[in-house]
């Protein structure tokens, strides 16, 4: 029997969601030291960037008399309203200057269909559609998945909710995770609420 593998899940390490982007997490550059450092203590690196189209729906620019931060139905889902962010091909959705990427051995982009978002790594948010990332952990006998990334509240929460459901075993590296915090506490929140449904909650000092 071949032994199973780890993965490390780096999600959204992109400029746009780190100091001076369109959509800036405080603190969110912080993560990619420690990512780049973690990323020699796994079989497989993988990396997932928002990739919007310019005109999706969750962009507040594209629905009248609405503001970042409003909350309206998208698709029959609340959605959360955002500045324009991670466009296709744009500066915005680069990988940051500082993370290490010789070691990633796949991107998966999700946020790519206009008329629904996609938090998770793994499907958009109606669970419509899969990025694929799923049946490729299992294709190379992933069994434990470590997440770390921007951000804590949405895409790190959403990703790791659907890993447990999917049945991997889940770490999430708290100290390589910065929230949004739209309300006050929203990452502790999110944190107790992965911890609830199975998840590790580690530092990344445990792996290395």
């Amino acid at each position: 029997m071949k032994a199973s593998k780890k993965a490390l899940i780096m999600v959204d390490l992109q400029n746009d969601f780190c100091k001076g982007g369109n959509l800036a997490v405080p603190g969110g550059e912080e993560v990619v030291p420690i990512a780049n450092r973690l990323q020699l203590h796994f079989d497989l690196v993988i990396a997932t960037k928002d990739w919007h189209p310019s005109d999706h729906k969750s962009f507040a620019t594209q629905h009248e008399a609405k503001q970042i931060g409003d909350v309206i139905h998208l698709g029959g889902i609340q959605q959360v309203l955002w500045p324009d962010h991670c466009v296709q091909n744009s500066l915005g959705a680069d990988f940051h200057p500082g993370l290490e990427t010789k070691r990633i051995t796949k991107v998966f982009y999700k946020g790519i269909d206009k008329n629904i978002d996609s938090y998770s790594a793994f499907y958009d948010n109606a669970h419509l559609r899969s990025t694929g990332l799923g049946e490729y952990l299992r294709d190379h006998r992933v069994e434990e998945v470590y997440l770390l990334g921007l951000a804590t509240d949405y895409c790190v929460k959403f990703s790791t909710l659907d890993a447990v459901q999917l049945q991997f075993k889940v770490f999430v590296i708290t100290d390589a995770c910065r929230g949004v915090e739209l309300q006050s506490g929203d990452s502790e929140k999110a944190l107790k609420e992965m911890q609830a449904v199975g998840a590790w909650l580690i530092k990344s000092a445990a792996i290395g």
